[in-house]
């Protein structure tokens, strides 16, 4: 008989095999419904817009950071120079005619040179930048600031002053061109000018370096506290360590003309922490640490400083200090290390006679001293080539001349508007000599009161030629 598969109430239950594969059938369909569907999710999800943040773009590497900072005349680190300067040396082996490799690669060799005082650098740089121009001959305006800043780190002002200002010519709204040219104006001595070119340089551009500009053109006038606010304000904003690190050796330069002496240390130790290739800031440390009294610290980080950078100025402070000790065989090693550093960088272009004439003065031939001085206050006649010329003439006892260029270096009428206490102490031992004892008086209490500690070896005798005039140093007197 056979069994039906009806029922009274409609079909049958199915089997449970049957049951198994319908099942089955029904999970199939039900993934594969939601593998589409995730799918489509997905792609609906594709087209909308990225709700997380976007990933950082990589840092920049060494050449890059470099390339920025050399075009913007910024500070940059060495390695990074030497990773830029490798970079440009072989884009021009590969693209000799790259005008714009080639003023970069001379602007970076310039660089590396002041950094390092490493002089055989500057005919390289300057071979290099004459080649940009020889290649772009029109229109190449980056060449000409390189060689104004060439110029200006062999302290050839005039030099430096006419790159400047073709290039000025040539691209009036580029704002690069301005700060060779305040270098090249400071240095000629001519305030003004460099005044209306800081006005233009800030007209065109903000940002750190121009605060920095601006800072040294108000050192220059005595707006100290201003010069003071530009510095913090651009170490603050400051993007690179390098750069950092040069602002705060600035501002503990200027802490240190005031007198400053754990201030300036501060300035100095931040800038070596962050750029431990900050030699300025390394002799800046050996000044603030000799007038803490001290005195072992003082001499390691000058004897650092000068391992580093052969600068015939730290030459001529390290025997300074070490005379001031009583230890004249090591201060004669100094001045023989300063006088053939001069001599190696007159090979390199540099001129040295201000450093040399300083020298010379002191320590050597006052008529030697003189010479050099008077060569270069024709040629490029500065605030500091005139204290330095009106000091050779007082040690070599023309005094009478020697007030005349101490007074421009020391009068705001002459452009000397610079709060020195060297100069301060120079015009009051000149003044002294020729018998005009209250201005003598006010001058050498200007020196002790701008900055106590300024020369270990003249410190106490201005204190000394103070209390021959009656007046206890430190101290002002009645009527003067």
């Amino acid at each position: 008989m056979e069994t039906s598969l009806l029922t009274p109430d409609g079909p049958a239950a199915p089997r449970p095999a049957a049951r198994r594969r319908r099942r089955r059938r029904v999970l199939l369909w039900a993934v594969a419904v939601s593998v589409a569907g995730a799918a489509a999710a997905g792609g609906t999800l594709a087209l909308l817009p990225e709700h997380r943040p976007p990933a950082r773009p990589p840092a920049p590497g060494p050449e890059a950071v470099a390339r920025t900072a050399v075009t913007a005349g910024v500070p940059a680190s060495l390695p990074a120079l030497a990773a830029l300067i490798g970079e440009r040396e072989r884009l021009v082996r590969a693209r000799p005619r790259d005008g714009v490799s080639w003023a970069l690669l001379g602007t970076a060799y310039a660089e590396q040179g002041r950094q390092t005082a490493d002089v055989t650098l500057y005919p390289k740089a300057e071979r290099a930048l004459r080649r940009s121009l020889e290649v772009r001959p029109v229109a190449n305006p980056q060449a000409m600031e390189g060689l104004s800043a060439l110029a200006t780190a062999r302290r050839d002002f005039p030099e430096a002053k006419k790159w400047a200002e073709e290039a000025r010519s040539l691209a009036p709204r580029r704002w690069t061109v301005y700060p060779p040219l305040i270098d090249a104006y400071t240095g000629l001595g001519d305030y003004k000018a460099g005044r209306a070119a800081l006005d233009k340089l800030m007209e065109l551009r903000k940002g750190p370096a121009v605060m920095a500009r601006a800072a040294a053109v108000y050192r220059d006038r005595g707006w100290r506290e201003d010069a003071q606010a530009q510095l913090y304000d651009a170490t603050a904003k400051a993007r690179q360590p390098a750069e950092r690190a040069a602002y705060l050796e600035r501002a503990g330069q200027l802490a240190w003309e005031r007198g400053e002496r754990e201030d300036a240390l501060r300035h100095f130790q931040a800038a070596v922490r962050l750029e431990p290739y900050q030699r300025a800031a390394l002799a800046g440390e050996g000044r603030a640490l000799a007038a803490l009294g001290r005195t072992s610290e003082a001499l390691t980080a000058y004897q650092v400083a000068l391992a580093k950078q052969p600068d015939p100025q730290y030459a001529l402070e390290l025997g300074e200090l070490y005379e001031s000790l009583g230890l004249a065989q090591a201060a004669r090693v100094q001045y023989e290390t300063l006088r053939a550093r001069v001599r190696q960088d007159e090979a390199g272009g540099v001129d040295g006679d201000l450093v040399l004439g300083r020298f010379e003065a002191d320590h050597g031939s006052a008529r030697t001293a003189v010479d050099l001085l008077r060569a270069e206050w024709r040629r490029q006649p500065g605030i500091a080539v005139a204290d330095a010329l009106g000091w050779a003439l007082h040690r070599a006892g023309q005094d009478t001349e020697a007030l005349r260029f101490a007074a421009v270096a020391t009068d705001k009428a002459h452009g000397g508007g610079v709060l020195s206490a060297s100069y301060a102490y120079h015009r009051g031992m000149i003044e002294r000599e020729l018998e005009k004892y209250a201005p003598a008086r006010r001058h050498l209490r200007d020196a002790l009161r701008i900055n106590p500690y300024f020369s270990p070896l003249a410190v106490p005798v201005a204190q000394s030629a103070l209390a021959t005039l009656g007046e206890v140093p430190g101290r002002a007197a009645p009527g003067a």
